[in-house]
């Protein structure tokens, strides 16, 4: 099932002997973290198995929010809505960045009481989201038909294009100087005297004081490698887009059982979030422990099913001899089939709700895996067991929008540089110190 269509990006023409930093992975934050490190002076190589945001940079719903974001992201996310409102001028490429605003209607007392709970954490901020009343919402999405009395809304919050935010942000980087490799999975990072010393591709070794891993879903199999440990399950979610729509609302929305956001093309990304497939793996026994809490929360919209992928990633994790292709190699694009089922329920929800959808065609349908960790709070953070080794992942559905956020405070980290936010909350030796581990809001 093919994915989404990307706009290209030219691989750079050779593989160098060394960097000051290798970044693992092509996603919206591997390139963002590249694009600030060149900024700062930096040589740069990006190493990405397959294309740049081949994977869930180009498969997400294209949102970008603080609006009912877990509280210990809200610093952070504020900075990535700073950086995306200047991102198409700062790189000379539209991003499609709209500060369109969100309504999420109330349509559930308990829905509307944990809205009402989150709103507490900004209290006495600059943050400009609040309730709204029918009239307000009519204003603002006129011919929606659903029940309710009030709506979140976050006049600040927009949406930008995932097939070409990370493209255009990484040729930015290449022409500062950042060396971009399409189609070079890293095999395995290097170590000596206990800190990192730089990678080997699958075309050779590249030197380098600081590597950063950034490889989604794949993270958790390129750090078993060096014994890092991090506690990360997959989440499958499926989306639509339509053809063009005529009278569809301009504001992004979060309805009952569907989600819709206009697109550059005049089409509309839709999908839901209440029903995500959850595919049983060895490692979901593995971390079960770690992953209660968030299951607890989230089962509900969670379908549990086992199948071909707990085989295939028992495969994965048995070690290769060296020199041999590495499952890095053997899934350039991880493209799963989308659920047909749950997209068609998504498109018939928001049809009820919004009448001009109800002769929409349906361009294409695609799904992601979402890399999500115990807390659903991404891991930003050097490694204390590893120094030179810097993990920016597990972003758990929310790294589109904190993308350029994200890049930013990993350069930060990496160059030692006073971090943009506290970056506390991301650290890795949370799921190991005895702290906490739990999400702080559903999604």
């Amino acid at each position: 099932m093919p994915g989404p269509v990307v706009d290209a990006v030219q691989s750079s023409p050779r593989q160098p002997k060394r960097a000051d930093v290798v970044i693992v992975g092509a996603g919206i934050v591997g390139v963002s973290t590249a694009l600030e490190l060149a900024e700062r002076g930096l040589s740069v190589v990006v190493c990405e198995k397959g294309i740049v945001a081949g994977e869930q940079s180009s498969r997400n719903w294209g949102w970008v929010r603080l609006s009912r974001r877990d509280p210990r992201e809200i610093d952070l996310m504020a900075t990535s809505i700073r950086i995306w409102e200047g991102l198409s001028e700062r790189i000379g490429h539209d991003v499609g960045y709209r500060q369109c605003g969100i309504v999420v209607p109330f349509h559930s007392p308990e829905f509307r009481d944990a809205n009402m709970e989150w709103l507490k954490y900004i209290e006495n901020t600059q943050h400009r989201v609040a309730t709204i009343g029918n009239d307000r919402v009519a204003d603002l999405v006129p011919g929606m038909n659903l029940a309710f009395d009030e709506a979140l809304y976050s006049p600040t919050d927009g949406r930008a294009e995932p097939q070409k935010a990370a493209p255009a942000i990484a040729r930015a980087a290449q022409a500062l100087g950042a060396t971009i490799l399409t189609n070079c999975a890293v095999r395995a990072i290097e170590t000596q005297a206990g800190r990192v010393s730089g990678v080997v591709t699958e075309r050779g070794p590249i030197a380098a004081s600081a590597v950063v891993v950034a490889g989604g879903a794949w993270s958790r199999l390129l750090l078993r490698g060096i014994g890092v440990t991090l506690p990360q399950l997959k989440i499958l979610n499926s989306v639509l887009r339509t053809e063009p729509v005529s009278g569809g609302p301009d504001v992004t929305v979060r309805g009952p059982d569907f989600s819709v956001r206009k697109r550059l093309d005049g089409g509309y990304t839709v999908s839901t979030l209440a029903a995500n497939i959850y595919d049983l793996t060895p490692d979901s026994f593995r971390f079960a422990a770690k992953f209660l809490p968030a299951l607890r929360m989230e089962w509900s919209s969670m379908r549990p099913r086992i199948g071909k992928r707990f085989v295939q990633e028992w495969r994965e994790a048995r070690r290769g001899r060296p020199g041999q292709p590495t499952p890095f190699e053997q899934t350039r694009i991880l493209d799963p089939e989308p659920d047909q089922g749950m997209t068609d329920r998504a498109l018939a929800k928001l049809s009820k709700a919004f009448p001009a959808f109800q002769n929409a065609r349906v361009a294409q349908r695609w799904a992601g895996l979402i890399d999500v960790t115990p807390d659903a709070v991404p891991v930003i953070s050097p490694v204390g067991s590893c120094p030179g080794l810097v993990v920016a992942t597990g972003f758990s559905g929310h790294g589109f929008g904190l993308g350029p956020g994200a890049g930013r405070l990993t350069a930060d980290l990496v160059t030692g540089s006073e971090p943009v936010v506290d970056p506390h909350a991301f650290r890795f030796e949370r799921f190991s110190d005895g702290s906490k581990i739990i999400p702080l809001t559903g999604v």
